[in-house]
């Protein structure tokens, strides 16, 4: 698995990222216009994004965004199984259990997913912290 940490300013400019398969963990730390919202929304689903996970502020709006970008892509007809983006929000857990979730849980039904990309909304990069954050989270045994 190769894992990808992106930084996006609210409002900048959108980087160009090769189209494949994988997973995003939107990490959302600020409150974007829902203009640029459904900008990154398309983008993702243009990068060939198949499971997107939400966590963060307004966190509900971004799952909600991404589901109907992919329903609009398909003029709101049937979605093709391999262009289909399974999508979940989790705004009432801790980001290192939504982070787990990503690394063990997100998988699509059709397409092996190989790829995770951390999209981070911040006002900076904090790129060595948060894949550290990633990195520990795949470490949480269920001690239940």
């Amino acid at each position: 698995m190769t894992l990808n940490y992106l930084h996006l300013s609210p409002d900048h400019p959108l980087p160009a990222m090769e189209a494949r398969p994988y997973r995003a963990v939107l990490i959302s730390e600020r409150s974007v216009s829902e203009v640029w919202r459904n900008e990154v929304a398309s983008w993702l689903l243009e990068s060939g994004c198949l499971y997107f996970i939400a966590w963060g502020i307004d966190c509900e709006a971004w799952h909600d965004t991404v589901d109907s970008s992919n329903l609009e892509a398909f003029d709101f007809g049937d979605i093709p199984d391999d262009k289909f983006v399974m999508t979940t929000w989790h705004d009432k857990e801790p980001l290192s259990e939504a982070l787990w979730f990503g690394g063990n849980c997100a998988s699509h039904p059709d397409i092996e997913l190989f790829d995770t990309v951390i999209v981070h909304v911040t006002h900076e990069e904090r790129r060595v912290a948060t894949l550290k954050l990633y990195s520990e989270s795949q470490e949480i045994v269920d001690e239940t």
